[in-house]
Parts: structure tokens; C-alpha cells; sequence
């Protein structure tokens, strides 16, 4: 069943909190541990269920194309390849006999490995070495027993029954032989893989998805073995045997694989969890990450209507990294959102740096109007400061806050070095935006008089021209030439 984030509306679900039946995507919860499908619950810290991929798994029937291609990765070809190609090169002696049959064994095995593999989550292909090392080699003559006891319910059920007792055993049999082919390749156990109540069970627990894939299965068969005949009328036969060995391997690891995927996209029903394992998403790569705890619950707490909690959760954060300008940004918007003035006027400071640096004149004009109510008369005490904001507010049009943080600056701030291109703010302000050239040029004057050592002395005439010329004040043209 497919269920989405509570917070995240179309996000996949991919943990489950039983004590408050609330669901959490990866976005949630970016500190799990999706190994070893660990995490506790952001809400009342318990422990939670872990769903993997069952809530985002593509349906078999949307992957048709994808099962299809599987056989053809470097892996699976190379052991269809000399499963296939290896026999025929054989003599037909003793030796040549048991190298065929361990080969028979070997893509047995891995086909049996594909379903596993695929089933926890791996799209590709198992490596080539699974089909030649290691054990599972037993998996074979499980298979073996299994196929030897179904044969003998079908003939206990003709002895007893007769005909049309013995039919009714076959079609069972059939139709529960993918069944028990992926009970066998998950639990290894015959009895398990023979069982009817198992078998049963996963049935119907996949529902009418099961008789679906049971119909792909009939007419892949069916496409194989026309493939297969058509191979040995056409061609010669030593190379219709190898055309028929491909294609029946080929088609033999389509439906291990379709299998495999059946589980995988069941696997809630079923209980078990697995997940996506070939790609590191990046949840699992923020899940490594534990500072992006803080952002899930602040995003969470937010959707929750906890404003208070979010503004303490930003606070704290911004004790210990006050130059964090990411959170400095969230708590900005949610002090402006919050109309919380007070709070804004303590945090005035880096509040009105943050939008200088982004050149946002707008909202800091909107800002210093908050500011100005809690302390009529304000003006800040950092000149730098005072000259970037006033920089910025004259470059978005806000005219008139520019000039009231300049306000008296030569009497606040007698020594800066920041006086003459803060009057010469004011003078652009007065003269381009208001059209008051008379004060402008007051203050050109003033800093041709007092601010003689300061570099943009030499400019000053260029301003006072352009001032008396009634023409915007934009100082001297560049110049390129080189003396």
C-alpha cells in the first residue's frame, strides 16, 4: 500500500511511527540509518518501522522494457556465455559431461541469486562471481526436491482421484510454481517452498498483481520456445544450439528477475523492508549528516503551526554559528512574517548586512520601517554599515531612507573614512532621485572643504559641474589610456 509523507504530501513514505501514526519521508528524517533500518521518531523519540521502497516501487507492468534488457549487462552475458558456448566446445567424454552439468549448476545458481538479489533492492545484475564461488550451489537440489515432490502430489492425486483429480493437481501445481520458486530462492527451504499455507499466503497477499505476472511469465515462455524452434528449423545445428542455449538462458534470467521484482514491489504485504541499493539517493547521502536534523524539524515544526518552537530551534542555532547566513535568512523571514518587531530590532544588526550583501532595498526599507516603530529616531552606530544600507536603498529607488540613515552623519561620525562617500550618497539621492540640486551641491561642497585628503577629493569638481549643469551625477568618465 502506498503511503505519502505527512509533511511532504507525493513524497514516498519510508518510515512509519506506530505510536503517533505518522508517516515520514527521507526529507524527514535525514539522520536514519536506512542500513541497518534504524530511526526514532521526531515526535515522541520511539523507535520506527522501517518501509524501504514499498511505497515508491514502479509496478512490474511499468518495467516491461526494463526486464528485457537485464540479461544484457556485462555480468549476466558473461555467464549466459560460457554456459552456453563452454558445453559445445566439449567432447562428449566423462570430463566433458560433468563440466556441463557443474555449468548447468552454476546458471542455476545464479538465476536463483537473482531473485535474492533483486528482491533487497539491486536492479543490476549480481556479479559474474556469484554464479562460480561461494556456496548456494545447494539451491539446486532444493529446486530438485521440490519439482520431485510436487511430481508426486500430481500422481498421488491421479492414483486417488483419477483424471480430473490428477488435471486439478497439475494446474495447481503450475500456477503455484512461481510462487514456491521465490519462496525457495528467499528462504532456501523446501519445506517452505512446498508448503501450501505459504504459498497461499504470498498469493493472495499480492492479490491479482500475482495472476498478472503469471500471464507474463506463460507468454515469455511461449515467445521463448517459438524463438527457440524457430532457431533449430532455420539454422544449422551447431549454431541453432547455441541460439536456442542463449535465448533459453536469456529468458530464464527475465523471469527470475520479474520474480525477484514481484517480491521487491510487495514487500510491505509480505514483511519485509528493502530498498533502492544500486544508487546512493540523496536522502542517504543527508542521512550521513546529522546537521540536517535541524532543517527537518524546523521544516516539520513549521507545517505543525509551532512557530515558537521554530524561532528557539533558530535562535540556538544562531548562538552557535552567528554567521550561519542560511538561518539568519529563515529567522528573517519568520520574524517578518511573524511581525515580531522587537525581535527584529534585536537582531537589526545582521539582519539589514544579510540584505545589503543581497541588494534587496525593498525589503530593507520595509525592515527599518519595523525598526523605526520600536525606536522612533533610529540610526545604526556602524558607519560601514550606515553607508552599505544607504548604498543599497539608494540603487533600489528608496530615496528618502537613504538620506535618514545618512542623517547628521558628519556630526556622528566626524573621523570615518566612510564620510565622503556618504554625503556623496546623499548628494546622488538628492540630486538624481529628488531633483534637489541646490542641496546636493551643498554637500559636494562640503566635502571638497572638509575631506581634502581623501581620495574622492579629486572628483569632487567633476560632481559640482554635473550639479550645476543640472545633469545626473555620475562623477568622472572612465578613462583606458595608459601614460
Amino acid at each position: 500500500m502506498k503511503h505519502d509523507c505527512h509533511y511532504h504530501p507525493g513524497d514516498p513514505a519510508k518510515w512509519h511511527c506506530g505510536e503517533c501514526q505518522v508517516h515520514f519521508c527521507s526529507r524527514c528524517m535525514p539522520d536514519a540509518d536506512h542500513r541497518k533500518q534504524h530511526a526514532l521518531c521526531p515526535i515522541c523519540n520511539r523507535s520506527m518501522r522501517y518501509l524501504g521502497a514499498a511505497t515508491e516501487v514502479v509496478p512490474f507492468w511499468n518495467r516491461i522494457g526494463a526486464f528485457f534488457r537485464y540479461p544484457f549487462s556485462t555480468d549476466p552475458l558473461a555467464v549466459i556465455a560460457i554456459c552456453t558456448l563452454v558445453p559445445l566446445l566439449l567432447s562428449n567424454n566423462l570430463i566433458g559431461l560433468i563440466v556441463t552439468l557443474v555449468l548447468v549448476l552454476a546458471l542455476l545458481k545464479y538465476t536463483y541469486a537473482v531473485v535474492r538479489h533483486t528482491a533487497e533492492g539491486h536492479m543490476k545484475p549480481p556479479p559474474l562471481s556469484v554464479a562460480f564461488t561461494g556456496s548456494g550451489f545447494d539451491i539446486v537440489i532444493l529446486q530438485l526436491l521440490v519439482f520431485i515432490l510436487m511430481g508426486a502430489l500430481v500422481t498421488t492425486a491421479g492414483m486417488v482421484g483419477g483424471p480430473i483429480l490428477m488435471m486439478v493437481a497439475v494446474a495447481l501445481v503450475l500456477l503455484a510454481l512461481p510462487a514456491s520458486v521465490m519462496v525457495l530462492a528467499m528462504e532456501h527451504s523446501v519445506i517452505a517452498a512446498v508448503n501450501p499455507m505459504n504459498l497461499a499466503v504470498l498469493i493472495s497477499r499480492i492479490g491479482s498483481s500475482y495472476f498478472l505476472l503469471y500471464l507474463y511469465l506463460i507468454l515469455i515462455s511461449m515467445a521463448s520456445g517459438a524463438a527457440q524452434e524457430f532457431a533449430y528449423n532455420h539454422f544449422a545445428p551447431q549454431l541453432a544450439n547455441i541460439v536456442a542455449g542463449f535465448l533459453n538462458s536469456t529468458f530464464t534470467l527475465i523471469l527470475f528477475h520479474m520474480l525477484g521484482y514481484l517480491l521487491f514491489q510487495y514487500q510491505e504485504e509480505l514483511g519485509f523492508a528493502s530498498d533502492h541499493q544500486d544508487e546512493e539517493s540523496l536522502s542517504e547521502m543527508q542521512g550521513r549528516d546529522r546537521s540536517h536534523r535541524l532543517e527537518a524539524d524546523i521544516d516539520m515544526n513549521l507545517k505543525d503551526g509551532n512557530y515558537d518552537r521554530v524561532q528557539s530551534m533558530l535562535k540556538e542555532s544562531l548562538k552557535r554559528d552567528p554567521d550561519n547566513a542560511h538561518r539568519l535568512a529563515q529567522m528573517y523571514a519568520l520574524l517578518v512574517a511573524r511581525d515580531d518587531r522587537q525581535e527584529i530590532y534585536r537582531y537589526h544588526p545582521r539582519l539589514l548586512t544579510m540584505l545589503a550583501d543581497k541588494n534587496d532595498g525593498d525589503s530593507m526599507a520595509s525592515l527599518l520601517e519595523k525598526i523605526e516603530s520600536v525606536e522612533p529616531g533610529f540610526r545604526l552606530n556602524d558607519p560601514e554599515l550606515a553607508l552599505q544600507c544607504a548604498k543599497t536603498l539608494y540603487h533600489r529607488g528608496q530615496f528618502k531612507p537613504a538620506l535618514k540613515l545618512l542623517q547628521d552623519f558628519h556630526k556622528r561620525f566626524p573621523d570615518s573614512e566612510c564620510l565622503p562617500p556618504a554625503y556623496l550618497t546623499v548628494a546622488q539621492a538628492l540630486a538624481n532621485g529628488l531633483g534637489q540640486w541646490e542641496k546636493a551641491t551643498a554637500f559636494l561642497t562640503f566635502i571638497k572643504k572638509r575631506c581634502v585628503n581623501h581620495p574622492l577629493h579629486e572628483q569632487i569638481d567633476v560632481y559640482l559641474q554635473q550639479a550645476q549643469n543640472r545633469e545626473p551625477l555620475k562623477g568622472p568618465k572612465a578613462s583606458f589610456n595608459v601614460e
